[in-house]
Parts: C-alpha cells; structure tokens; sequence
C-alpha cells in the first residue's frame, strides 16, 4: 500500500494575518461590513448613558437594527460590485 504525500499544504502555511488580507481582497465590503457593525454598536454603547426616557430594550433593537441595516447594505453593496466586475467589468479577449 503506497500513500500519497503529494497534497499541497499552500492553504496551511498562511498565517491568520495573511488569510484575512487575502480574503479581503477577495471580498472588501466583508471587513467594511464588520466595521460599521462595531462602530454602531460602539456608538449604542456610548449613547446608552443618555438615552432620556427610551427604554433599555427598544434603544437595544433600534441599535441591532441600525448594525444589521448597515451589514445588509454592505453585502448587498459587495455582491452589485462582484456582479459588476464578473459581467460588465471584464475585458474583452
């Protein structure tokens, strides 16, 4: 019985910080999506203070609506930009 050792390891010998450079590249409004998720949820958390007479659970689902708002708009914003790159984008042979 032989065993192949001929498998590539290429995807095993990144580290993490280069996978998540790569993979932004690949997808750029992922990482944007990520961020505007903290810094609306950053913002809420500072905000709660002086949230006056709003209750505790309707400022919390107006602040996860805000950050899902925000991460929505985001991919729908990267898949239009991966369609514009895939259909009208390319160049012509």
């Amino acid at each position: 019985m032989s065993t192949s050792t001929d498998v590539s390891l290429s995807s095993y010998d990144e580290d993490q910080g280069s996978k998540l450079i790569r993979k932004a590249k690949e997808a750029p409004f992922v990482p944007i999506g990520m961020a505007g998720f903290a810094a609306i949820v950053a913002y809420g958390l500072y905000k709660l203070k002086s949230r006056g007479n709003t209750k505790m659970s309707v400022h919390l689902i107006h602040m996860r609506v805000a950050a899902q708002g925000f991460v929505v708009g985001a991919m729908t914003l990267g898949m239009g930009y991966s369609m514009y790159k895939e259909f009208w984008a390319k160049p012509k042979p």
